[in-house]
């Protein structure tokens, strides 16, 4: 729809006997915009200084240690990703440098020893005290992450517990960003325009760069606000409401300022199969087709790092069958 700001919403409400109203007002954010700010989520911001530190201590590295626990070196997606690895705009490789992690499984999970692409154990660098400090907050927003399922269970007309046989172990990754200072950068893009792949993602940025794009094509600036979380819904909620809630395209568009952005991006298992729930789907709206949420997660994933591409290539990978291409949800497929 058209907007012009993206509300702001107090969940504190979720932890003390006011989840339904919270629900509500996530609800209607979530079909109307697809973004909302949530405030109140009572998560330690000692949490998020270690974060940042241990974060900087990594990129400051010379860049044949970071290569050294390079994201090509794993087989389910961990670890350090240069800038150029990774790229929503084909022509222009996306202006950033990021380490990607998830769940951290152990060396024989049988998932992991499958073959599951997106499941096992990360990847740690060296740096003291890295891997205490991103733990921590990992399994903080992830707990958040859990509340917030519960809420949106509950604005879909579902028991708060809908969600929870599909979050035993969830590809659910957290991303350490970093976007470098650059003088001349007005005009360069961070992220290409695109929507999340998972269920809804929570972030933490420390400077200005992300836009939405709203109903009449315009892009409105989505600022850090104090501690809150930018939380916005990705394919697979759009897909679960058969385009109820709305996975609303953004992009980040560089600034001159350094900038670290942290997104969580809140999964469900890798087999979970999404399709429309009955209540959305009618005559005037028809079902649309049903996506496995680590198939779909992957597909993106494999068509948008170059590690990966190598790889299908070679014939070493293959792309799940019925993956959709790159941003197939969201504004710009309607356009």
């Amino acid at each position: 729809m058209t907007f012009t700001q993206i509300p702001v919403i107090d969940v504190s409400g979720l932890r003390d006997g006011r989840a339904g109203m919270v629900a509500e007002q996530l609800g209607r954010a979530a079909r109307e915009v697809g973004f909302m700010y949530v405030s109140g989520h009572g998560i330690d911001p000692k949490l998020f200084d270690e974060l940042l530190k241990v974060t900087e201590r990594f990129f400051d590295l010379p860049y044949e240690e970071k290569m050294q626990v390079w994201i090509g070196r794993s087989s389910d997606h961990r670890g350090y990703v240069p800038e150029g690895e990774e790229g929503f705009a084909r022509t222009v490789p996306d202006r950033k440098e990021a380490y990607d992690l998830a769940l951290d499984l152990p060396a024989d999970d049988p998932d992991h020893l499958a073959g599951n692409p997106m499941l096992g154990p990360n990847q740690w660098p060296g740096v003291p005290g890295f891997q205490l400090a991103v733990t921590a907050y990992y399994d903080a927003v992830l707990a958040l992450g859990h509340q917030l399922f519960a809420a949106f269970a509950i604005a879909l007309g579902e028991e708060p517990g809908f969600f929870d046989p599909y979050l035993t172990k969830p590809p659910s990754q957290l991303r350490l960003m970093h976007y470098p200072f650059d003088a001349d950068a007005e005009d360069r893009i961070g992220v290409g325009a695109h929507t999340d792949y998972e269920c809804f993602t929570l972030l933490r940025p420390t400077r200005p760069g992300l836009e939405v794009l709203n109903g009449d094509g315009e892009w409105v600036d989505a600022p850090p606000l104090g501690d809150a979380f930018v939380v916005n819904i990705g394919d697979m909620l759009e897909l679960w409401t058969n385009g109820e809630f709305v996975a609303t395209t953004h992009r980040v568009r560089k600034v001159k300022e350094e900038r670290y952005s942290f997104p969580l991006f809140c999964n469900v298992d890798y087999a979970t199969k999404v399709i429309p729930l009955e209540r959305f789907v009618s005559a005037d709206r028809p079902a649309r087709t049903g996506l496995v949420a680590g198939e779909h997660l992957f597909a993106q994933t494999a068509q948008t790092f170059a590690y990966l591409r190598d790889r299908m290539a070679a014939g070493e990978v293959e792309l799940p069958e019925g993956s959709l291409p790159p941003a197939s949800f969201g504004a710009l497929t309607r356009a």
